[in-house]
C-alpha cells in the first residue's frame, strides 16, 4: 500500500509524543514493503529542536503553508490507498476536505489525543483537528486510547463508523537495555514534557519522596520545566532528550516513574509510549494507577502501581533483586505485544479490512 499522513510532527519530538510513536509504525510500515509519505508543517518550534531529517524508505514532506504544498498533497493521495489525517495536525481540516474530494484512497482519522479530543467535545469547545462534519466521513477511526467507552463515545459525538484503538508501542532498535551511564545515575527517574494536569501526580510521586529521601538522586528529563518547579537539591534536571539518549537515560536508573495526563487517566485504557519504552530498557515501572493498566502490565508482577508518596517510597525501599525481576517481566511482556513491529502489522490488517468494507459498500451500492 501506499500510504499518505497528514500529521503533528514526525521530525522534531521535543515537547509532544507523536513523533517517536511515528517514527516506529513508518519504519516497519516500510519493512513490511509499504511505501510510507509524511507531511507536516514546518513551525519553528519543531525545527529549533528537530532530530529526525529523514524517513528512511518513505518521504518527509515538509512545507511552510498548506497553500504552498496542496498541489503536492493532491497528487500523492490520488495515487494512495491510504490516507490518514491525525489528531493535532495543524491542517487537518484542509487535508481532511482534499482526501474526501479526492475519493481514491482509504479515509483514515487517527486520535493520539483522544481524552483531550472527547474533553473539549464535552466542553462545548471546537476542536481544530476536526471539521464539522465530526468523523462520519471516515472509513476508519484509530485512537492511542480503548475501554469500553470508546466506540460510543466516538460514535455518538462524532459519528465514528468502525472505531478501533491502535495503542501505543516501542521500536526495539532504539529502546532496548544499553550500558548504565554516570551522568543520568537516578535512583527514580521521569522522562516527560512538563504538564500542569500532571503537576500534582508528580508532586506527590516524585518531588514528596525526594524531598523524603534526601540520601537517594532523583531525574527529570524533558522539556517545558517552569522556573518555579519545586526543586529539591538531589532533583536533577536534563532538558530535552532525543529519543537516542532515551535508552542510557532509562538504563541507568534503579526505577523510573510514569504519570498520566489527567484526562487520560479519567478515561483510561491509555498506556503512554514511555510505559513500553522503559520496559524495553530493562528498568523497574512505578505509574501512577488509571483504569485499564492491568490490560498492558500486571501490577506487582510487571509494574508497582503508586497512589500516594508512601507507595512511591515503599517501592524505593524495594530491594534490587525484587526490582530486577519486575523489570525482567516487564521488558518480556513488552517484546511480546507492545514493540512498533507488532503495532505496523496491527495496523495494516485494520487498513486492509477498512480498504475490503469500503470496496463491499461500494459494491452494494451501485448494486
Amino acid at each position: 500500500m501506499k500510504i499518505v499522513i497528514f500529521g503533528l510532527t514526525i521530525s522534531s519530538s521535543w515537547g509532544n509524543g507523536h513523533a517517536t510513536l511515528w517514527r516506529g509504525l513508518c519504519k516497519h510500515l516500510t519493512r513490511l514493503g509499504h511505501t510510507v509519505v509524511f507531511y507536516e508543517r514546518d513551525v519553528p518550534y519543531y525545527a529549533g529542536a528537530r532530530d529526525f531529517i529523514e524517513l528512511p524508505d518513505g518521504q518527509l514532506q515538509l512545507f511552510s503553508s498548506w497553500e504552498e504544498t496542496r498541489l503536492l498533497a493532491r497528487s500523492d493521495v490520488r495515487d494512495a490507498d491510504v490516507a490518514i489525517v491525525t489528531s493535532y495536525c495543524p491542517d487537518a481540516i484542509a487535508a481532511t476536505d482534499l482526501i474526501m474530494s479526492e475519493g481514491r484512497a482509504v479515509p483514515v482519522f487517527y486520535d493520539l489525543d483522544t481524552p483531550i479530543t472527547l474533553a473539549r467535545m464535552k466542553a462545548g469547545e471546537s476542536v481544530p483537528y476536526i471539521g464539522h462534519r465530526g468523523l462520519q466521513d471516515f472509513a476508519l477511526v484509530l485512537s492511542f486510547t480503548g475501554g469500553p467507552c470508546l466506540a460510543h463515545e466516538f460514535r455518538n459525538r462524532l459519528g465514528a463508523r468502525d472505531i478501533r484503538p491502535l495503542y501505543g508501542h516501542v521500536d526495539s532498535d532504539i529502546h532496548r537495555p544499553v550500558p548504565p551511564q554516570p551522568h543520568y545515575r537516578a535512583d527514580l527517574s521521569y522522562l516527560g514534557t512538563y504538564s500542569e494536569d500532571r503537576q500534582h501526580g508528580l508532586e506527590a510521586l516524585f518531588v514528596k519522596p525526594a524531598r523524603a529521601r534526601q540520601d537517594l538522586r532523583f531525574l527529570i528529563g524533558g522539556a517545558q520545566y517552569p522556573d518555579d518547579f519545586p526543586w529539591s537539591p538531589n532533583i536533577y534536571f536534563v532538558r530535552h532528550l532525543p529519543p537516542p539518549e532515551h535508552a542510557p537515560f532509562f538504563a541507568s536508573s534503579r526505577l523510573t516513574l510514569n504519570v498520566t495526563r489527567k484526562a487520560m487517566a479519567a478515561m483510561g485504557w491509555c498506556p503512554s509510549g514511555r510505559l513500553f519504552e522503559a520496559a524495553a530498557c530493562g528498568v523497574p515501572l512505578m505509574s501512577d494507577d488509571w483504569p485499564g493498566i492491568q490490560d498492558f502490565f500486571t501490577p506487582g508482577r510487571e509494574i508497582l502501581i503508586a497512589r500516594d508518596t508512601q507507595d512511591a517510597l515503599t517501592a524505593l525501599a524495594m530491594s534490587s533483586a525484587d526490582l530486577q525481576s519486575i523489570a525482567r517481566c516487564a521488558y518480556e511482556r513488552t517484546m511480546d505485544q507492545h514493540t512498533s513491529d507488532k503495532r505496523a502489522r496491527e495496523l495494516v490488517s485494520l487498513l486492509e479490512q477498512a480498504a475490503s468494507s469500503g470496496a463491499h459498500r461500494q459494491q452494494a451500492e451501485e448494486a
